[in-house]
Parts: structure tokens; C-alpha cells; sequence
């Protein structure tokens, strides 16, 4: 079971990025899967996540209105499409799986990607 974070780079404020959470050695299809990120020095702060279906998303109101989150169960890829990114998005952002929405969401999902580093300059 393993979970790769990807699409990470360098921009300036203003500007996009789309990371993809792609998953090896099993469907994503029953998996809940939530976004996270961690900045240097601060805890690990939740970002988004979504439903199995993607009936259900929910967003962190630091993100909400700039950030959206989808999924591609064909794919067994997850996706967070950040716009409008300013400099404090700066951070480590990881993706991770989990069977209950609850737990994938404000919880400890039981299985986390390697992440990919976002950095937003002034």
C-alpha cells in the first residue's frame, strides 16, 4: 500500500499548482483521502479531503474558495488544485488514505504518501 505526492514546485504569489496523490498496491476507490500540510516549525495542519464517492469535500477556511480537491477513481489518483497561492502555503503537503471519512478528514488516516514541497515567494 503506498500513496505518492506529487506536483510540488516553486511559484510566486498569485500563481497555481495541482498536486496528485496517486496510489500503488490498491484501489483508492473505498478510501476516504485528505490533504495536509506541514510548514517549518508548525504541527501538521489539515488542508482538504473527500469522500470515497467524491460526494463530500471539505475545506480548512484558510483554503476555502482557492483550493479544490477531486478525484479520478479510474485514475486511483486524488487531486488538490491550489489557486490564488500566497506565501504562509509554503509548506510540505502530504496526502493520506483512510477507510472512514472522519478519520481521513481531522483524524490519523491509516496510510500516508511521501510529500511534496510547495513554496509560494512574495
Amino acid at each position: 500500500v503506498q500513496l505518492q505526492a506529487s506536483g510540488g514546485g516553486s511559484v510566486q504569489a498569485g500563481g497555481s499548482l495541482r498536486l496528485s496523490c496517486a496510489a500503488s498496491g490498491f484501489t483508492l476507490d473505498y478510501y476516504a483521502i485528505g490533504w495536509f500540510r506541514q510548514a517549518p516549525g508548525r504541527e501538521r495542519e489539515w488542508v482538504s479531503c473527500i469522500s470515497s464517492s467524491a460526494g463530500w469535500k471539505q475545506y480548512a477556511d484558510s483554503v476555502k474558495g482557492r483550493f479544490t480537491i477531486s478525484r479520478d477513481n479510474a485514475k486511483n489518483t486524488v487531486f488538490l488544485q491550489m489557486n490564488s497561492l500566497k506565501p504562509e502555503d509554503t509548506a510540505v503537503y502530504y496526502c493520506a488514505a483512510d477507510e472512514k471519512m472522519g478519520i481521513a478528514c481531522w483524524g490519523r488516516p491509516a496510510y500516508w504518501g511521501q510529500g511534496t514541497q510547495v513554496t509560494v515567494s512574495s
